[in-house]
């Protein structure tokens, strides 16, 4: 095994308007670059980006963030339509690009969906990935530094300069691969699909479809805890807190349960400090009284019933075994929520696809094999 201080990267530190700069002109005709981020993120709504980590394959360039005031010369780079940016699950990454460079890109390239597609794992953290295709073991030690504390030390600008060295050399290899299996159409569809979903968390966020338990309000607590999340959020944002240190999201549930109209209530909900019901509690009650029972939402979906979750086990057999066939990870294929939306659509009269299932490369393989168990039920 190879350690993490035996990589042969040229690692150039960029902490000034200048050299960022000229780091920008020297890169702006590549059509390749692996990016990576450190950021912290424990007691604020917005991520506080610490790092932005960018490689050719042969150089590093560790662009110290909080240094420079003016980064449009980055952004301006980043944007460019024929660059490809190559990340190791993105996600995250693209949140806080968006955030704090306003960046959508057109290219990326996503290591961990094309080991997926090519069945090398799923799933598969960076680490792992780097030593499943190029026997290099990295170290860990600096997986949780603080990135915000300056100067950094040696150890740490290696360890984020081998984030983007070595994500280079499993992208040829991978995209490599991509082609050999014949999995390229494949994966510029999963890519054009992050970027979309990037894409509708920036438009909206209907936050109050993911609270735990939800399924259980009448029509007009689901307003009042649709209403009191969309309150949250903006709380949240315009304090930059998380969200847990304005309201839980046990605490909304309750408070949408109960509907409380006088302050001595919210002091009696358990889990809501006192100092928080101090400070938003009068907040919350207009929210609740401010609710509009004419525009409530639809009440939210009730759980599967046992019967029908007996046919959502065949589905998944049917899956993992074109997953097996196929020699693709079966989490690649269909998800829990897909299922659960083809069913319950299913048994209320006419199957409902989600479109990822019916216009994309899935239709060929998945569609077919959920298809015959729904027809052969006698449940549906």
């Amino acid at each position: 095994m190879t350690n993490i201080n035996d990589s042969s990267a040229t690692i150039h530190w960029i902490d000034t308007h200048q050299q960022l700069a000229a780091v920008c002109a020297q890169l702006q005709h590549n059509t390749e670059l692996a990016i990576d981020t450190e950021f912290m993120r424990s007691d604020t709504y917005f991520a506080k980006l610490a790092l932005i980590q960018l490689s050719d394959g042969e150089q590093c360039w560790l662009i110290d963030v909080p240094a420079i005031d003016e980064l449009q010369p980055l952004q301006q780079l980043l944007a460019t339509e024929q660059l490809t940016l190559i990340f190791h699950a993105c996600g995250e990454d693209l949140e806080v690009l968006d955030q704090v460079l306003a960046l959508s890109p057109t290219r990326i390239f996503d290591s961990q969906v094309a080991a997926g597609l090519v069945n090398i794992g799923y799933s598969m953290g960076y680490a792992r990935l780097v030593n499943e295709l190029l026997d290099i073991e990295l170290g860990k030690e600096d997986t949780r530094s603080d990135w915000l504390a300056r100067p950094l030390s040696e150890r740490q600008k290696q360890y984020a300069a081998d984030d983007v060295f070595y994500l280079f050399k499993i992208y040829k290899i991978l995209a490599a691969e991509l082609q050999q299996q014949d999995r390229q159409s494949w994966f510029d569809e999963e890519m054009q699909a992050l970027l979309s979903i990037a894409a509708e968390r920036r438009a909206a966020e209907d936050y109050y479809l993911r609270v735990k338990g939800a399924w259980r309000l009448d029509n007009q607590s689901v307003g009042v805890l649709k209403q009191l999340c969309e309150w949250r959020e903006e709380t949240a944002r315009s304090l930059d807190k998380p969200r847990s240190h304005i309201v839980k999201d046990n605490v909304l549930l309750e408070l949408a349960n109960t509907q409380p109209t006088r302050m001595s209530q919210l002091h009696q909900i358990d889990d809501w400090y006192s100092r928080s019901v101090k400070r938003f509690g009068e907040q919350v009650l207009e929210q609740i009284a401010d609710v509009d029972s004419t525009k409530l939402p639809p009440q939210l979906p009730q759980p599967l019933p046992r019967a029908v979750s007996d046919v959502m086990k065949t589905m998944r057999a049917n899956i993992n075994q074109v997953a097996e066939e196929r020699h693709i990870p079966k989490e690649l294929l269909c998800n829990k929520k897909e299922l659960e939306a083809i069913l319950r659509s299913a048994s209320e009269g006419e199957c409902q696809w989600p479109t990822r299932l019916i216009d994309g490369w899935r239709g060929e393989i998945v569609m077919p094999a959920l298809r015959s168990v729904l027809n052969e039920s006698n449940v549906l």
